[in-house]
């Protein structure tokens, strides 16, 4: 029986060692899937998922791995991806489904004022937040936004790694919805950063503007060596404020 999330939080550890025992492929796919619907900057989703499975794709990701027992042992591998080169593409992608879902000639004018307003956002937000050259662009707008903060609230991160970490940060939440929901099912996870990025990046014939988030490690914990001790969090009171 599938866990709650609850549960799944508090089953989930990072596996380092998994057993031989193979997993659903279609399984981990759902669980992808159920990574796809995390929320996301603006809707922009600039997040790919690759599912490896292929024994020999395995092996060369897991020397890129530098040889983590994470990588070794584990029977699928899936690479989290940010595409903040395809913001324009996503953006039209959401311009479409607006139009498609307000396409309707007897539609009230509060839908009407919300369909213009989300279509605005699009063709004229975005872009001023993401168009740049070299992060020149960036910069400017990061100091204009500063002066303009001195007198009302305004939105400030606008430079090249400012954005980055948007897509980032997006891209993690899609990779914890999927560690958890392969939790939910018994199936184990370890999201590793210590790899080769670039070697990933050869390995899965990835563009350039493609960034790798994380790879993480697919299998069924062994219970004896698989978790590398008891877990440790700091105390929450550390870590907890009520304003």
């Amino acid at each position: 029986m599938e866990k709650t999330v609850s549960e799944a939080i508090q089953y989930r550890r990072s596996t380092r060692i998994y057993k031989e025992d193979p997993i659903d492929t279609e399984k981990v796919k759902q669980c992808l899937y159920n990574a796809s619907l995390a929320p996301t900057s603006s809707n922009l989703q600039l997040w790919e998922f690759y599912h490896v499975t292929d024994k020999t794709t395995l092996e060369k990701l897991t020397v890129a791995c530098l040889g983590q027992n994470a990588a070794k042992t584990a029977k699928q591998l899936v690479v989290v991806v940010t595409r903040k080169d395809l913001w324009r593409k996503r953006a039209k992608a959401n311009i479409e489904f607006i139009n498609k879902i307000y396409d309707k000639p007897d539609l009230e004018e509060r839908w009407l004022k919300r369909k213009k307003m989300a279509i605005n956002y699009y063709n004229k937000l975005i872009p001023t937040i993401y168009t740049d050259l070299f992060g020149i662009l960036g910069f400017v707008k990061y100091l204009i936004f500063q002066i303009v903060g001195l007198f009302r609230p305004i939105y400030r991160q606008t430079r090249l790694s400012d954005m980055r970490i948007v897509a980032h940060k997006s891209a993690a939440l899609a990779a914890e919805n999927f560690m958890l929901s392969m939790s939910a099912i018994g199936y184990d996870t370890c999201p590793m950063e210590g790899s080769d990025t670039l070697r990933v990046k050869q390995i899965l014939s990835l563009p350039r503007g493609a960034e790798i988030n994380m790879v993480i490690g697919c299998g069924i914990r062994n219970e004896d060596k698989g978790i590398y001790g008891p877990r440790f969090r700091v105390p929450f009171d550390e870590v907890y404020f009520e304003r």
